[in-house]
């Protein structure tokens, strides 16, 4: 475990609920921490390195705890991109231009097999020590449903999993919730949302295969996803995208 942005524990937020937030460094789950921080929520951030390509994401997570004063940020080691079996981890192309009704035809390449149920396991370990009952995801099951461990049913299952899982849910002092406030959100609202919350989107990272400096590729289906959400939002982005990109 390698600790990121660490801050002490004031007295304030030991007065607050706290939450394990999963951060990315994206758009969604940047905006999701905004909102468990809007709600009162004393965030202690949690972000992975697992073998992703797209490394830069660490990075605009780092950046974001930073912006929003979390209690806690801690990167996680957590290997499974050693396994292979997707675009952000293996030896494989990431998808560029495709349209959106591609996006939504098959599971795509980019799926890391049982990502979210490593990341939300080990969010659960974090949250039974911090006595915490909160977990926060940005998952999303609109304008990007290809990943199976979005969808509402399996973070219904998880969290039933959850609470027959560990100590604390099995002696009745913990009952967990697994808080998913953008999942049937489209892009346009989750941007929105995130506006009117504050967040700084310039430094979040989206892109599945940004350069050597992280600027985005604007070609593979998250950057297309994300200034498709921007522009139907009517906002700007404030990335600066590859000069090669492509209108969208």
């Amino acid at each position: 475990m390698q600790a990121g942005t660490n801050r002490p524990i004031s007295s304030t937020s030991d007065l607050k609920r706290k939450a394990v937030v999963l951060l990315s460094g994206g758009l969604d789950s940047t905006t999701a921490l905004a909102v468990a921080r809007h709600d009162g929520y004393s965030v202690h951030a949690l972000s992975f390195q697992y073998g992703q390509r797209h490394k830069h994401e660490l990075q605009a997570a780092a950046r974001v705890a930073e912006y929003f004063d979390v209690v806690q940020h801690v990167i996680f080691d957590v290997n499974i991109g050693q396994f292979g079996g997707s675009a952000l981890t293996g030896d494989i192309g990431v998808p560029k231009d495709r349209v959106l009704e591609e996006m939504e035809k098959d599971i795509p390449i980019t799926y890391v097999p049982a990502r979210n149920t490593v990341f939300l396991s080990i969010a659960l370990g974090w949250a039974e020590v911090l006595g915490s009952s909160d977990i926060f995801i940005g998952v999303n099951a609109l304008d990007y449903s290809g990943y199976p461990d979005c969808r509402p049913e399996y973070i219904e299952s998880f969290e039933k999993m959850a609470n027959l899982a560990t100590k604390a849910g099995v002696e009745g002092r913990q009952r967990l919730r697994i808080h998913t406030p953008l999942i049937r959100l489209t892009k346009a609202e989750i941007v929105q949302l995130g506006r009117s919350l504050g967040v700084a989107f310039g430094l979040t990272s989206t892109c599945y295969d940004p350069d050597h400096e992280g600027q985005p590729c604007g070609r593979c289906d998250a950057c297309q996803l994300r200034l498709k959400g921007f522009r139907e939002a009517g906002v700007e982005d404030p990335l600066v995208y590859a000069p090669e990109r492509e209108a969208v």
